[in-house]
């Protein structure tokens, strides 16, 4: 459904209205160096909005704010933790058109995209909420009649979320939920490319009257906001989203302090797909799986892996569907592809296009910036080999790279040969083929016949260069909480009697 240009033009008013503050122990509250930054409508690279520029003083008062705070929300009853959760869904979805435009204008995703982001938001509070009165489970030990030991869960503390700027509001809220529902406190800290879906979430979380400190956002960049979040005493998780440099980065900053980690990194995923498959469907999951989220996704099928047999006719109508995908503004209800989020991500993904001819790949479709204003990209399809960097590392953006394989253990061999492992898709009517797939491929995450499509239930996470952890349902909480041991004798039980005589 299509939105107002009045409507439109007052949210992009709103945004540039004044500068962008951190919320900080339920304060808005300018940077404490008083330095801001531009974000840019991708669209246009004209500015949408100025932002206050975090540092590690800000970072110390929202580490201190969420500290102090978690000792009352940790305490809060799990059926009030949930009333708050379920209400902060409620407001997604109330004020679901605003978000939408502010993602459209701040991200360039495409509106069609950005809507069933903003669904799952909400969904995941209204998720998490359900499990607020159940995720503090444990389990008993009884020993015969002489001992109780049981098992609790509890909160940790204040959990740092670093987020990308691809899916900022999405990916955010995944983390954000149940951090809250176990009775931890948050601080964010948002990508500085896309930080303004945050800043109305925090305005949601103000309405909503959560507690003062127990949810926390400072803009800015990595350096200056990010390591300080990362390094701080009083923040003992660390949820990331990004690239696997990043990650690395995190890695060693929070070494010193033992930090608890979840990375959920880089991809470079491949589409396997047989001879025998169903090719109209795998055409279609292909086509979308890369070129859908402008192609800025971590579970992209930026490889696809395809028999020779049918190759060539496969590669032809990739190329023509490539080459009929609507580029266009993101608030378009027809725009398939936006702008990429960034001049400097334009400028990395074309060089990659540059790369891939100079390796000889074959350029089957785009390859070209579509006009002079905005981050536009068409986009492009390669034949190639598997060992062309094209092939090996991650592009995030609407490149595809298809090549030829000619049995099931070359096509195993090829997808595994890259070192990220975060998810992968085989095509093929053979269900026992499929199953063989899937439990070798070195990929956290497999869909047979399928793309992307999400449950929340399920274990999110990637192998080798792609991540450390596993998010979604109930594997949340083995992060979000710790596990504790408790023993309880139900009589006298002997005790050695060291130094008596």
């Amino acid at each position: 459904m299509a939105l107002d240009q009045p409507f439109i033009d007052e949210v992009r008013r709103n945004l540039a209205a004044g500068t962008i503050t951190h919320y900080i122990e339920g304060k808005w509250l300018p940077g404490v160096r008083a330095e801001t930054f531009e974000t840019f409508d991708p669209s246009t690279n004209q500015t949408l909005a100025t932002v206050y520029r975090g540092h590690a003083e800000d970072i110390d008062s929202a580490a201190k704010a969420a500290h102090a705070a978690f000792f009352k929300w940790s305490r809060v009853k799990a059926k009030d933790r949930k009333k708050f959760l379920l209400k902060i869904a409620s407001l997604i979805e109330k004020y679901g058109d605003e978000i939408a435009v502010t993602e459209c204008l701040d991200a360039g995703q495409a509106l069609k995209i950005v809507r069933g982001q903003i669904a799952r938001a909400a969904e995941n509070f209204s998720f998490y909420a359900d499990w607020a009165e159940r995720a503090m489970d444990g389990r008993t030990f009884p020993v015969d009649n002489d001992w109780l030991n049981y098992s609790v869960r509890v909160p940790v503390a204040v959990c740092g979320i670093i987020t990308p700027w691809n899916a900022p509001l999405m990916l955010s809220t995944w983390r954000i939920a149940p951090a809250l529902a176990t009775g931890n406190t948050v601080i964010l800290k948002p990508a500085e490319w896309s930080p303004l879906t945050a800043w109305k979430l925090a305005k949601i979380f103000e309405e909503a009257e959560l507690p003062a400190g127990v949810f926390n956002v400072v803009h800015g960049f990595g350096e200056e906001a990010g390591a300080p979040l990362v390094a701080h005493p009083l923040v003992p998780l660390i949820t990331l989203t990004g690239e696997t440099t990043t990650g690395s980065i995190v890695m060693r900053n929070a070494a010193d302090q033992i930090k608890r980690l979840s990375l959920e990194l880089g991809g470079k995923s491949p589409a396997i797909i047989f001879a025998d498959a169903d090719l109209e469907r795998a055409l279609d999951a292909t086509v979308f799986q890369i070129y859908s989220f402008n192609g800025e996704r971590c579970t992209a099928n930026s490889r696809a892996l395809i028999q020779k047999d049918v190759f060539d006719r496969f590669v032809d109508q990739l190329a023509q569907r490539a080459k009929a995908v609507k580029v266009g503004s993101p608030l378009d209800p027809q725009t398939e592809v936006g702008p990429l989020i960034h001049p400097e991500h334009l400028e990395r993904v074309t060089g990659y296009i540059q790369i891939g001819q100079q390796e000889g790949a074959v350029l089957r479709a785009g390859g070209h910036r579509i006009g002079d204003t905005g981050n536009y990209l068409a986009p492009t399809l390669f034949t190639g080999e598997n060992g062309m960097r094209i092939a090996q590392e991650e592009i995030f953006g609407p490149v595809l790279t298809a090549i030829p394989f000619s049995d099931e253990a070359d096509a195993l061999a090829m997808a595994n040969d890259v070192r990220y492992g975060l998810a992968s898709y085989v095509w093929t009517k053979d269900v026992e083929r499929a199953h063989r797939m899937a439990l070798n491929l070195e990929a956290g995450m497999t869909w047979i016949n399928s793309h992307n499509v999400r449950h929340l239930p399920t274990p999110f996470g990637g192998v080798k260069f792609s991540g450390t952890h596993r998010e979604g349902g109930d594997h949340s909480f083995e992060f979000y909480t710790e596990l504790k041991h408790i023993a309880v004798p139900l009589g006298q039980h002997a005790i050695p009697k060291f130094g008596k005589s």
